[in-house]
């Protein structure tokens, strides 16, 4: 299979030595669980989108330090190709920005959370086991870290994962489009680097849970193998 990775951000110069940056993150973890696929980065914080939804089988996003509602053209031109890739039921999985994304670009609400930042962490539960959700845990702990949230669903969305934080966690409409709030791509390491850089917007106690909740173990492999299988299934092709 061929995946697009839709980069909607870079990581910040300073940490790029120590962690690369997002399409390399997505590569070698997604990778591991399918080494025959291959992997072309769409750079569409620059404007740089595929021409067609048929150039890949199934396109993934990064996450993003943009929010959703902010109004820049390329988030825009975005928003119309995730639409254009659920009208031709192609295969699309969006991650924190593009969970969002996908859920507007579909009608539904997102917003500046009233429970603030989610950073470190996050303990969700599984509300519907599907089947490329394999082997199957009733729970996804996974890094996260963002302020927007989607408030409102859109029309057939169903909510595969919630927690307390973050009611609508994990969100699939219909067989191939599925998006989640997490960030299965980050390190514990690279989520403790970002705390520290935004020490200045995040409240300290805040950043202090958040760290002290590193110390779980997390999902992230799971969660990639889950990914690959979701890509894969009812795939007839390479």
């Amino acid at each position: 299979m061929k995946i697009g990775i839709l980069q909607c951000d870079d990581v910040l110069e300073a940490l790029q030595p120590e962690f690369g940056n997002y399409p390399a993150m997505f590569e070698q973890m997604l990778g591991e669980f399918a080494p025959g696929w291959q992997f072309v980065t769409y750079r569409v914080i620059d404007g740089l989108l595929p021409r067609s939804v048929d150039e890949c089988d199934g396109y993934i996003t990064t996450g993003s330090r943009h929010g959703i509602n902010d109004g820049a053209p390329w988030i825009d031109q975005l928003q119309r190709f995730v639409a254009e890739l659920a009208q031709a039921e192609k295969k699309y999985v969006g991650i924190c920005f593009g969970h969002q994304l996908l859920a507007k670009a579909l009608g539904g609400e997102v917003g500046r959370s009233a429970r603030g930042w989610g950073v470190g962490v996050s303990f969700t539960r599984i509300n519907i086991e599907k089947p490329w959700m394999k082997p199957f845990q009733p729970g996804l702990d996974l890094v996260v870290s963002h302020q927007d949230q989607i408030e409102v669903l859109p029309e057939g969305a169903e909510v595969l994962a919630s927690s307390a934080f973050c009611p609508y966690y994990m969100v699939q409409y219909n067989r191939h489009l599925m998006t989640i709030q997490g960030h299965p791509e980050f390190s514990k390491a690279y989520s403790s680097a970002l705390m520290d850089y935004r020490k200045d917007r995040i409240p300290a106690e805040r950043i202090r849970e958040g760290k002290a909740s590193l110390s779980a173990e997390v999902d992230d492999r799971l969660t990639m193998q889950w990914i690959i299988n979701f890509f894969a299934e009812g795939h007839t092709g390479d």
